[in-house]
């Protein structure tokens, strides 16, 4: 009986081993997620404008720690691409930028998923135009108006003026006005040291600077001033 139960046991660890799968296909997972265009002609700065969805663009993905990718898919109009019946494990997938020269380099992202599970890719965002390689930093400017010293209201900081300048050096290189959202971006950024600067004003309507620091560590990223870092400016009407 001993012996006939051990020889059960290992059959049915030999069964467990050959049925375990890595990740790839044949299982009941999807792996799914958008693309993103972000277009930099040189005409045209406005970063709602360049950033679109990336229809019909190819995007491939990698199953484990493979090599060479499994399959790849088209997205839809939406940017929308899904990857079905897969198994547990980790994915990575990946969609093409293109350099200013013509060349192409992979921007990836990755998930891992359980079995019958839907996993979320990050948003991929491919580049196109002159500026692929460099990165884009956006932040807000909000603003409390005042008659002299009488208080009128608050709100987004709309046209207000945003300066850019690098560390250690004493004049703008850009500037950009506040949107209605109270959003501004700097294009075109290479990796670097920066201060990011506006003006308020005080009663006597005398502007005084205010002066955050950014730093972009790698090209092609898009950065978001955290909520603590929003100007808070004092604004004479």
């Amino acid at each position: 009986m001993r012996i006939k139960l051990i020889g059960l046991l290992c059959i049915g660890l030999l069964f467990f081993v050959s049925c375990k799968r890595d990740a790839g296909e044949g299982g009941t997972g999807t792996v799914q997620g958008y693309v993103k265009l972000i277009n930099h002609p040189d005409d045209n700065y406005s970063l709602p404008a360049d950033t679109m969805n990336a229809a019909k663009t190819d995007v491939f993905i990698v199953y484990g720690n493979s090599d060479f990718y499994g399959d790849d898919v088209e997205t839809d109009d939406k940017g929308f691409y899904k990857f079905k019946y897969l198994t547990p494990g980790t994915y990575t997938v990946f969609s093409y930028s293109t350099l200013p020269n013509g060349d192409k380099v992979p921007v990836t992202a990755s998930v891992s998923i359980g079995k019958g599970e839907t996993g979320n890719v990050p948003t991929i965002y491919i580049h196109s135009g002159k500026a692929y390689g460099t990165s884009i930093a956006t932040g807000k400017v909000y603003a409390l108006y005042y008659h002299n010293d009488t208080y009128r209201g608050q709100g987004w900081a709309y046209e207000h003026r945003v300066y850019i300048r690098k560390a250690g050096e004493a004049y703008q290189f850009d500037d950009v006005r506040v949107g209605l959202d109270g959003i501004f971006a700097f294009q075109k950024l290479q990796p670097g040291e920066y201060e990011v600067f506006t003006f308020t004003e005080n009663s006597n309507e005398i502007p005084s600077p205010l002066i955050k620091t950014l730093t972009v560590e790698n090209p092609g990223e898009i950065i978001e001033m955290e909520p603590d870092t929003t100007f808070l400016v004092r604004i004479q009407v």
